[in-house]
Parts: structure tokens; sequence; C-alpha cells
């Protein structure tokens, strides 16, 4: 009988957080159609709705409270501790991918661009709609020299995010870097 219970118990719980995951993609979906409208008001909200559920655990409070102390000590400047706490998060739940994109912005600042490119592609993996990591892997490729890429993820950044203002801005530099090369 306890066994029975136990499984019960284990069916509502997987139950529940199935339901809570659909909300969730229900409400990022609706989110990334209203980033296309062409309300500056509207879509700035919008983004930071997308952040804001980008950086809650969808099930574990724990997690998305340790994702916040190492963004602290990003803004604190203390880059090796937030990757230790970033790698911490991402080993207990390696499906989060805020995870991997913080700690992606973490080692582009620390000048470590081919591990944050790896981190980035593990987060487009997650979430390809991702336009926070697609700029983040547009400025690790000026570091890396592919030009192309760079561009090529600023172009889809725009995509997803129109309103989006560091793609056209990177988009004309990187075109002018390029020039300047070919002189």
């Amino acid at each position: 009988m306890r066994l029975l219970k136990y499984l019960l118990f284990l069916l509502i719980l997987f139950s529940f957080n199935q339901l809570k995951a659909e909300d969730r993609e229900n409400q990022l979906s609706r989110l990334f159609i209203e980033l296309k409208t062409n309300n500056a008001d509207l879509v700035y909200g919008t983004e930071q709705k997308i952040w804001e559920i980008w950086s809650t655990h969808p099930t574990d409070q724990f997690l998305t409270t340790r994702l916040a102390e190492g963004s602290k000590l990003v803004r604190n400047q203390q880059l090796v501790n937030a990757v230790d706490i970033f790698t911490e998060v991402i080993e207990k739940d390696p499906s989060w991918a805020e995870a991997w994109n913080k700690r992606a912005t973490v080692l582009y600042m620390l000048g470590d661009y081919q591990s944050s490119q790896n981190d980035i592609d593990k987060v487009l993996k997650l979430e390809d709609r991702h336009f926070g990591a697609l700029a983040g892997q547009g400025l690790v490729n000026i570091k890396l020299k592919n030009y192309e890429k760079a561009i090529k993820s600023y172009e889809k950044a725009q995509e997803i995010y129109p309103a989006m203002q560091s793609p056209k801005i990177m988009i004309e530099q990187i075109e002018q870097l390029i020039k300047q090369q070919l002189i």
C-alpha cells in the first residue's frame, strides 16, 4: 500500500511539472509573437518577461536562487566565483538554457571565447530563440574573427526580436571591419 501511495505521489508530481513546463512554453511562445510587434513600449516589457521566465528555473527554486547569486557576483566583478556557481547549476540541471547562457557570458568576459562559444551552442540547442545568446555569439565570433558567423548570429537575433538594437549596430560595424581588412 505504501508503494502504491508513493507511485501515485510521483505520478501527480510528474503531471504537475509537465503542466508547468507546457504552461511555460506556451507563455514563451506567446511572448515571442508579441516581440515581433512594432510597439516599442510593448516589446521592451515583453523582453523583460522573457528574461524573467528564462531566469526562473521551471521546478527548482534553489537553482533560481543560485543563478541570481551568480549574476550578483558578475555585477560585482567576481567572475571566477560566478563561473563556479553557474557550473554548479549546470551540473544540477544541464537542460536549463539560462545557466549555460550566464556561464557563456562570464567566459566571454574572462576572454575564454571558445569555451563561451561552446556554452552558447548548448544554449541554442536548448532554446533556439535565445536572442541574448545569439547576440553573445556575435560578440564571441568577432573576437574569434569569424565575421560571417557573427553577422549570421545578429541576423538571426534580429529575426527573432526585430526591435533589438544591437544587431543593427553590430552588423554595420562588422561590415566596416571586413571592408577595412580588405584594404
